[in-house]
């Protein structure tokens, strides 16, 4: 192991075999003193919500250490708003309050405001949320915030030492830039590479000839305009899903990030997965995988994929986007960074259609 290697992560694997995560201490510093900057040179405390073995959760331990001072840590054993809440009043007034969530948490915690007054006022007392790890189901931010959270999307992984763009935009000293509709990021907080993977390593990690160092996300997207009044447009990355996650159907190429943001749109799928499943006749389909508790009392299997395709037609999608499959479970298999399982979903997936 390289000798300025500090930390390793291993990633959540939700689509492939996880990788073990080289991080320097220069690399998680120069994160942890980005993200301070981001939030105005603000020093605070943080409320450990999510796994220590998680970046999002090392870096809660990092910049804890660099703002000195002490985090207060969620018991383990599930996150629920309970929890959450009892957590938050520890918390020392006279600081700032930070937490890191997922969507799913930030989701449990939304529902319990609704009902619960506690549950409204913890979400309103903290100065930042970071919300990560995932794309968040439409209209959950929006929601949040209307219980006075203050909530950011974040994007980033275990390769650039957690989040780097911030709402779209990214940190001081991170670079985007986009290739052939990959998303590729630069800056000081690089992994060293992954442990024991030199070919995994070398594919994921190039060098200009100028030697700045990118890493290639596998994430599609794109650096997106928006109106400034005052000043110049401001660019922001939007992604639109991964590159490894385009299918053939029927000759065509189907995007299955772009599927899943159409599906979410149906009122009760927010929170839906959309996966692949074989098909004879077209090699491969759109399913969509929901969880009961999420899903609307009138949805029918039969109701929703009729509904589904008009959905996915209206969003300008082909005819082979359209989602031929619905299974709804009791519960959603999720991986310790809150992310849910695609690998067990498919594998789900293809044992129902075996049956």
């Amino acid at each position: 192991m390289p000798a300025e290697v500090a930390l390793v992560v291993e990633t959540s694997g939700s689509t492939d075999a996880p990788k073990r995560v080289m991080l320097s201490g220069h690399a998680l510093r120069a994160s942890a003193h980005a993200t301070e900057q981001w939030f105005g040179g603000q020093r605070g405390q943080w409320l450990l919500a999510l796994p220590a073995t998680y970046i999002a959760g090392a870096q809660v331990l990092v910049r804890s250490i660099l703002a000195g001072t002490a985090p207060v840590v969620l018991p383990q054993g599930g996150f629920t708003p309970a929890a959450f809440v009892e957590a938050a009043r520890t918390l020392d007034p006279d600081h700032p309050w930070f937490t890191s969530l997922v969507p799913v948490q930030l989701a449990r915690l939304v529902e319990a405001a609704e009902h619960d007054r506690s549950a409204r006022t913890a979400l309103g007392s903290f100065d930042r949320i970071l919300l990560g790890g995932q794309a968040a189901p439409a209209g959950l931010v929006e929601r949040a915030r209307e219980f006075g959270a203050h909530v950011h999307r974040t994007y980033g992984s275990s390769e650039t030492a957690g989040g780097c763009v911030y709402d779209g935009q990214p940190l001081t000293g991170v670079g985007v830039r986009v290739v052939d509709g990959e998303v590729q990021l630069s800056g000081p907080m690089l992994a060293s590479g992954y442990l024991d993977d030199p070919e995994r390593t070398a594919a994921a990690f190039t060098t200009d000839a100028d030697g700045t160092r990118w890493y290639r996300t596998g994430d599609l997207g794109g650096l997106v305009p928006e109106p400034n009044p005052d000043h110049q447009p401001i660019e922001r990355l939007r992604i639109t899903g991964r590159a490894d996650d385009v299918i053939i159907s029927g000759g065509v190429k189907v995007a299955l990030g772009e599927v899943e943001r159409a599906v979410r749109a149906v009122s009760g799928l927010e929170a839906a997965v959309v996966l692949a499943v074989a098909d004879a006749e077209w090699g491969e389909r759109p399913a969509v995988v929901v969880e009961r508790a999420d899903a609307a009392a009138s949805v029918t299997t039969d109701v929703t994929v009729a509904a589904l395709a008009a959905v996915t037609d209206a969003a300008g999608l082909p005819p082979a986007a359209r989602p031929v499959r619905l299974l709804v479970l009791e519960r959603m298999p999720h991986l310790a960074s809150g992310k849910p399982d695609r690998r067990a979903l498919a594998a789900l997936l293809a044992r129902e259609a075996g049956s």
